[in-house]
């Protein structure tokens, strides 16, 4: 579905991502992680199409999507939920998902009854502004719109950042949900370590810029590789 091959990104002079390398199988959920500061979020950037990389190329279900940018590979089936959710606050939730409506070309129908199905409380408060939900609400509704479009692939920067206990664990078992139901590819990079365990199947691992290692979900139980990779 996905794959990296010796992408380098910098942000002017200064390198940021190393030679990563990676694949994001067809169906799966796959996690990037690492300390804050690794370049985590200047790969999910890089791989959405908000950053150009130096050198390398990212392939998206065998095309070359490298000199595409964000809007490009939005409508070629890649949806987005960037750090921090980036809602229309001013706009109603209803509104807001008809954004989404701007990925994937292919799609033949929109997937509003499932993103309602998925998430209940955006029918609830459909003619709510975005911009009264709390945070945990505003990440559902970030994910539905990028939903609403029928991606192939889902991208996720971040999704229990500012996100109460409950509502993590949640979304967690929806983002699982999700893929058996749909079949989306769903990639994701993550800091709370029981959200990856609980939902990942496989993480890879990035260090100064470079992805350092490819664990298995159980892998992450062990308290040597947490220490090692994640621990703060």
């Amino acid at each position: 579905m996905l794959s990296l091959a010796d992408i380098d990104v910098s942000y002017g002079q200064t390198p940021i991502l190393r030679e990563v390398s990676f694949d994001v199988n067809e169906g799966s959920i796959v996690s990037l992680i690492g300390r804050n500061g690794v370049g985590k979020t200047t790969l999910m950037k890089t791989v959405i199409g908000l950053l150009t990389p130096t050198n390398g190329v990212i392939t998206f279900e065998d095309q070359d999507v490298t000199p595409m940018g964000a809007d490009a590979r939005a409508r070629l089936g890649i949806g987005y939920v960037p750090q921090g959710r980036d809602v229309f606050p001013r706009l109603t939730v209803k509104e807001n998902l008809r954004v989404g409506e701007q990925v994937n070309d292919d799609t033949t129908e929109y997937r509003y009854e499932e993103v309602y199905e998925f998430f209940p409380r955006l029918e609830e408060r459909k003619n709510q502004k975005a911009g009264t939900m709390s945070g945990g609400e505003q990440q559902m509704l970030a994910i539905g719109r990028a939903l609403v479009g029928n991606p192939d692939l889902l991208l996720l920067d971040e999704p229990s950042e500012g996100v109460q206990p409950n509502i993590v664990s949640q979304i967690g078992e929806t983002l699982v949900d999700i893929r058996d139901r749909l079949g989306t590819t769903i990639f994701f990079v993550e800091q709370n370590l029981e959200f990856t365990v609980n939902t990942s199947e496989r993480a890879y691992v990035m260090e100064k810029g470079t992805v350092v290692d490819d664990l298995k979900s159980g892998d992450l139980m062990d308290s040597d590789v947490v220490q090692k990779y994640i621990a703060i």
